[in-house]
């Protein structure tokens, strides 16, 4: 059987000494060849100019969503000339401990050759069940997706 490995790289440096309003949450992460510069939410005294750990996990949703459906989609023959998705999610500071309780994908997909729109939204949700983020999450996660191209 195999096991796959993901690595990433993080770096912070700077001093708790000045309590806990007055440490930095600035950091860089390596993931894979990328560099970034990130920060905790400005919620929690962050820096609101980069990039946070929620955003991170709402982004692998979010890819892990498109990479999942143009696998389905390939398989299945469909033809898939645009995705977007502008995603969101909530973490809610009255439920204890704090999580992402639940995510939103809305992905818009365009496709050529009027697929029935029943099948693309089949493959949808095909895509959401094999999509190994979605299954490795306890937020509630809801596709509203729009698709453009089919044969209604």
């Amino acid at each position: 059987m195999t096991t796959h490995r993901y690595s990433t790289a993080l770096r912070w440096s700077g001093s708790t000494a000045v309590g806990y309003e007055g440490y930095s949450r600035q950091h860089h992460l390596v993931v894979g060849p990328e560099a970034l510069a990130a920060s905790a939410d400005h919620a929690f005294l962050g820096d609101p100019a980069r990039v946070n750990p929620e955003q991170l996990l709402l982004a692998a949703a979010s890819s892990c969503q498109l990479l999942s459906f143009l696998a389905v989609a390939a398989r299945a023959r469909v033809d898939v000339v645009d995705y977007t998705d502008d995603a969101s999610a909530v973490m809610p500071e009255d439920e204890p401990p704090l999580r992402v309780t639940a995510i939103t994908l809305r992905p818009r997909i365009t496709v050529t050759g009027a697929p029935p729109r029943a099948k693309v939204e089949r493959l949808v949700e095909v895509a959401h069940r094999e999509c190994f983020i979605a299954r490795s999450l306890t937020s509630q996660i809801t596709l509203e997706p729009t698709i453009l191209g089919c044969a209604d």
